[in-house]
Parts: structure tokens; C-alpha cells; sequence
């Protein structure tokens, strides 16, 4: 049984007696450590784990097009100021692992969405040459196929960061639900190019989002519904049009209040329900939502910091979920660098030879 063939198995609920063994990845500091520890420098790590990826994307440029010019602003030992290409100024770290001190904005009100929406727009220069060979790169492998979708909140919080986005929200809904259309128009027009390529129909449709935090989400569940959700099923429908059923979403944080209309709308595979200080449990998401729930992750990464034992312990945890289907398990975000590499082998290993 090939990587596909053995995710379909599982994410249609039928026959399958193990888990794909997948390296997502750590963190920098995470590779430094391993380096120190034994793991070669001259060979990949999914090569040294003997591990694949979670899925092989098949992708266009949905991003903005044209960009704009990337331009450094200020640099020394410790940091970069730099307008990026997405036109949003930040300091990002040089030394460390961090996400970005974000400074300034291009797109900041109501009034800047419609010259910033002209580089959203379909544009056959949006189509990589090599598209075809990368089609057939991806049907080749063996590989779970993913045709990659557009955020509809997380690149907008990127762009205009949180605060502005939520004063849009509460002050221009409309604009806000004519960015969500826009992005959700894209991305069908995405689909459109890439899927009737295709010899075999990709297995699913999935996109980033990370708008939710340890509080909860970034957005009001009742707002989401009325301006959010018709993007989604937008998405979801133009990938059924094509006989694909999955859609996913890329989000960290506690997702629990979102996760219903995510449903409503047409999302049915979630990644990576982080366990976090909020204690979230793929399993009690599974009584509660039902076998549409489809979860990828859901393995607590700092029990990999601990021993082999505290690895066993969330395995188990994991079992029931793991034999009833629907569930990939994989740690529940980047490995992280007070992880041990013999750790991290044991678990590998244990997923491999795991059986049902």
C-alpha cells in the first residue's frame, strides 16, 4: 500500500492497520542540536528517519502578484528592518527563531482595498511553466495530493496586522466580505488551472489560516459565519465540482469555537489541534463533531521532549482514535529544540512498527 493509498484509507474510514510515518520538521535550533548529536550533516532528515511528508502540494501562484519590492530598511548583528514583499514593514530576528515584530502597513483602512486587491486578480503569468512536471512529479511519488488554497483571514491579518483587521471587521464588514470573496474567487480559478491537468483528481483542497490563539480565535464566531464562511463553501464547492471531498485549514491555537462553522462550511480536515495550555483532545472533538472531523496532528510535541515513556504514554492516548480512523497522528507542531534526538528516533520507530 502506497503513502496515498494508505491516507485514503484512513480519511474514508476503511481498511488500514498502521499510521504513515511522517517528518513534519523542527525548529533551526532544532537541526543545530541534532547536528551536535549524531544526525549527519550531509543527509536529509526525512532520508535519515527514513520518514515522508505530510502530503505533496500541487500549487500556482495565488499569493499577491505583482509583489511588491522588497527593500531593507535598517540591519545590524541582531535584527533587519525590512518592507517585505507582501508591502508590510517588520524587524525580523537574525540569531533566533521568532516571528516578526510587525511596524508598519500598506494596507491599513477600507480605503487602501482597492488598489491593493489589483494584485489578486486570475493572471495566466500566475501559472508556473513547469506546472505539468510538477503534476507529474506529485502523481508519481505516491504521496497524499493536495491542491493548495488561499487564506481568508490569516494572509489578511498578515497584511494588515491584527489590529487594523479587527477595526475593519467592526467598521467595514462589507469590505472585509469583498476581501474574503476576492481571495475565495482566486483560489477557485487556482483549482480550475491545476485539477483538470491532472490524470487522478487531487485528494484534497488545503490552506493556511492561524487565526486562533491559547484565547480562542481572532474573530467573532457570528461574524465568521455571515462574512468568513460563504468564502469556504465557495472553495468547497468548486473542489466538488471535480469530485475532490476533502478541504483542510492549517491552524494553530484553540479552534474549538470555529471548529462548527468550519464544518458548516465545508472543512473537514483539520491540522494540527495543538493540545496547548487549553488542553484540547482530537478525541473529544471526535465524540462531539462526529467521523466528518477529520484530524491530522494531535500528538502533544513536548511529551517528546521527556523519555521514552512519556512517548508511549501519548501513544496510547492515541490508540482508540488511531484504529477508529479519520485521524492521522503526527506531532502537534514543529519539533522543538529541547527534544533530544534519540527522542525523537523512538517515536519515529514506534510509529513505524506500530500495528493495529
Amino acid at each position: 500500500m502506497t503513502h496515498g493509498e494508505l491516507w485514503r484509507e484512513i480519511m474514508w474510514y476503511g481498511k488500514f492497520d498502521r499510521m504513515p510515518v511522517i517528518h513534519w520538521g523542527g525548529w533551526p535550533e532544532t537541526h543545530e542540536r541534532w547536528l551536535k548529536e549524531g544526525l549527519p550533516p550531509d543527509v536529509s532528515e526525512r532520508n535519515y528517519f527514513q520518514a515522508t511528508p505530510h502530503w505533496m502540494f500541487i500549487s500556482v501562484n495565488i499569493n499577491l502578484y505583482p509583489e511588491f519590492e522588497e527593500e531593507v530598511l535598517e540591519i545590524n548583528g541582531e535584527y533587519r528592518v525590512v518592507r517585505s514583499k507582501d508591502g508590510v514593514v517588520k524587524q525580523e530576528w537574525l540569531r533566533q527563531s521568532c516571528i516578526p515584530h510587525y511596524m508598519d502597513f500598506t494596507l491599513k483602512t477600507a480605503s487602501d482595498w482597492e488598489k491593493y486587491k489589483t494584485r489578486l486578480k486570475p493572471d495566466q503569468a500566475r501559472i508556473p511553466e513547469n506546472l505539468d512536471e510538477k503534476i507529474n512529479q506529485a502523481e508519481e511519488s505516491g504521496l497524499f495530493m493536495a491542491v493548495e488554497t488561499v487564506s481568508l483571514m490569516g494572509w489578511i491579518r498578515n497584511w494588515m496586522g491584527v489590529e487594523n483587521m479587527s477595526y475593519l471587521m467592526y467598521d467595514n464588514p462589507e469590505v472585509y466580505e469583498d476581501m474574503v470573496n476576492t481571495l475565495a474567487d482566486l483560489s477557485c480559478w487556482a483549482i480550475d488551472q491545476i485539477v483538470p491537468r491532472m490524470k487522478r483528481k487531487p485528494d484534497m483542497g488545503f490552506g493556511w489560516e492561524d487565526i486562533c490563539g491559547k484565547s480562542g480565535p481572532l474573530v467573532n464566531p457570528d461574524f465568521f459565519v455571515r462574512y468568513v464562511a460563504p468564502g469556504y463553501q465557495k472553495i468547497r464547492n468548486k473542489l466538488e465540482q471535480y469530485g475532490v471531498k476533502l478541504l483542510g485549514i492549517d491552524c494553530d491555537g484553540d479552534v474549538e469555537k470555529l471548529v462548527e462553522p468550519w464544518l458548516d462550511s465545508g472543512v473537514n480536515l483539520f491540522f494540527p489541534i495543538e493540545k496547548g495550555t487549553w488542553q484540547a483532545d482530537p478525541m473529544l472533538y471526535r465524540k462531539k463533531y462526529g467521523r466528518e472531523m477529520r484530524i491530522v496532528g494531535g500528538f502533544n510535541k513536548h511529551e517528546l521532549e521527556k523519555s521514552p515513556a512519556a512517548i508511549d504514554v501519548e501513544i496510547e492516548r492515541r490508540l482508540p482514535l488511531m484504529k477508529a480512523g479519520g485521524f492521522v497522528m503526527m506531532p502537534d507542531h514543529l519539533i522543538t529544540p529541547d527534544t533530544p534526538l534519540e527522542n525523537y528516533k523512538y517515536y519515529i520507530n514506534r510509529i513505524r512498527t506500530l500495528r493495529f
